[in-house]
């Protein structure tokens, strides 16, 4: 019985998986995170060339 239950793998797959899903999720949500910096700063660039660009 339990060598039975070492050589299953049915849930391996799942485990991997949710693995792949859970390393895909923190590469994406650094990647918006520096994303979004980016952004930003180009927005506070422009309101700063504006604001100069009226005095």
């Amino acid at each position: 019985m339990f060598a039975k239950f070492i050589a299953c793998e049915d849930g391996a797959t799942a485990i991997e998986y949710g693995l792949i899903s859970a390393i895909m999720a923190v590469a994406l949500l650094t990647g918006f995170g520096a994303f979004s910096n980016a952004i930003s700063n180009q927005f506070v660039y422009l309101s700063d060339t504006m604001t100069n660009s009226w005095n």
